[in-house]
């Protein structure tokens, strides 16, 4: 129960990591193309989201194998 705990939390650092490292590219990117914001934020957007379930169905596969 202790390692599903472990795996899970590990799961949910690597997407948060994985998220504020995208948000700040694209404030990178945004700074540097203001007219191109509405593209860079919609792929921000969707891979942020991609992550999320990534992170998600680890937590999900984490609690199930305890």
């Amino acid at each position: 129960m202790i390692l599903a705990g472990i795996g899970a939390g590990l799961a949910v650092i690597g997407a948060g990591i994985g998220i504020g490292k995208i948000g700040g590219s694209a404030m990178d990117a945004i700074a540097r193309q203001p007219e191109a914001a509405g593209k860079i934020q919609t792929a921000m957007i969707i891979a942020a989201a991609l992550i999320e379930g990534v992170a998600l169905f680890a937590v999900v596969v984490a609690l199930i194998a305890k």
